[in-house]
């Protein structure tokens, strides 16, 4: 409560100097590779959406279809924007037909963070967004991407910095308490290393450079958590819950 009028006057001058990164240009939607079909939906906040970078072909997206386009036919679309929090990327996919997709990866919290989400409404939120994918999308996998350290974000002044990454780590403990409960969600910490070239301009969203490690950590866990359902259901035919 002491900080509150200094957090409120860097916010303030935060959001006025900084730099407006559009989302990049490039489809939303594909097909890359060849192989067994994938079908991968990438959902959430402007992470999710690519910026920081030219061309989606260097977001998230992009890099991810080409990452695992060597071993499939990645089919995958994106539904995300910037300045979505979790109540946002609830009501857009809840918009969607209904449709089955074998991976769901989801980018989310930092605008959760900022704008003063609780973590008990950030839980109960994303336990309806975790049901919703399940009943709606039936995937194989729930790979939930952690939530960024905000501390480290050239962009933000300390004290600032520093009391919003404690509230990022207070909801990324939500991802991991839903992880452990739920068979087809798996936690995977935001943990890039700390090196300046992984920034974008706005010293705030990833560089093409974070997104490219991004996406081979995220392909990595993919494919080493589709694997025993892959060989399942080639042979015993077990379950997708029970594999993962």
């Amino acid at each position: 409560m002491l900080l509150l009028p200094l957090l409120i006057l860097q916010g303030l001058g935060v959001r006025r100097r900084a730099l407006i990164l559009q989302e990049p240009a490039g489809l939303r939607r594909g097909r890359q590779g060849k192989g067994p079909q994938l079908r991968i939906l990438i959902a959430g906040d402007s992470s999710a959406a690519g910026v920081g970078v030219n061309h989606q072909t260097e977001g998230l997206s992009g890099q991810l279809s080409a990452q695992l386009g060597s071993q499939f036919e990645v089919l995958w679309q994106m539904e995300a924007s910037t300045g979505h929090r979790t109540r946002d990327t609830l009501a857009r996919l809840q918009a969607l037909p209904k449709q089955q997709f074998d991976v769901v990866v989801l980018a989310l919290g930092v605008n959760d963070v900022t704008h003063g989400t609780s973590r008990r409404k950030f839980h109960r939120q994303q336990t309806l967004l975790m049901q919703l994918l399940e009943d709606k999308f039936a995937p194989h996998l729930i790979l939930v991407c952690g939530v960024p350290q905000m501390q480290h974000f050239p962009a933000l002044p300390q004290p600032l910095a520093w009391v919003l990454g404690q509230q990022s780590a207070r909801l990324d403990q939500v991802f991991a308490r839903l992880a452990k409960a739920r068979p087809t969600v798996v936690h995977l910490p935001f943990q890039l290393p700390q090196d300046p070239a992984l920034a974008a301009a706005d010293g705030y969203h990833p560089s093409a450079k974070a997104y490219q490690l991004w996406a081979e950590i995220l392909a990595q866990k993919i494919l080493s958590q589709l694997a025993p359902h892959r060989a399942g259901r080639s042979g015993s035919g077990t379950g997708a819950q029970e594999q993962l």
